[in-house]
């Protein structure tokens, strides 16, 4: 599996944090601050948006980094991704993601 597919799924790959990490682009910081604040309620600021991916060493996002609850169950279960787990087809965790991402549930079928 591709190291940048994220525990839940998601592409870390196509996101705009990553991109605005490697890039060191703070205006591309400032939008997904802004829209990432509007989306979960609360204030995220652009100085937060810095991650170059989930499963991967190096800087990630307060929420990516130790808020997560999808990613923290995957490292405590040892799990590559919630791929690799027998329990992720009833799994409400994960089922935030990929009942809704029909793209981050085929990753994480995936083996590639």
């Amino acid at each position: 599996m591709k190291k940048l597919i994220a525990y839940c799924g998601l592409d870390c790959e196509s996101c705009d944090a990553r991109t605005a990490t490697l890039n060191n682009d703070n205006a591309l910081r400032e939008k997904v601050a802004r829209l990432w604040s509007e989306m979960n309620g609360i204030e995220i600021t652009p100085e937060m948006i810095n991650c170059e991916g989930c499963r991967v060493d190096g800087v990630k996002t307060p929420f990516c980094d130790s808020l997560c609850p999808i990613r923290q169950c995957a490292l405590g279960k040892g799990c590559e991704t919630c791929g690799d787990c027998s329990a992720m087809n009833d799994c409400r965790t994960v089922g935030m993601v990929i009942s809704n991402n029909a793209e981050a549930l085929g990753n994480l079928k995936s083996k590639d």
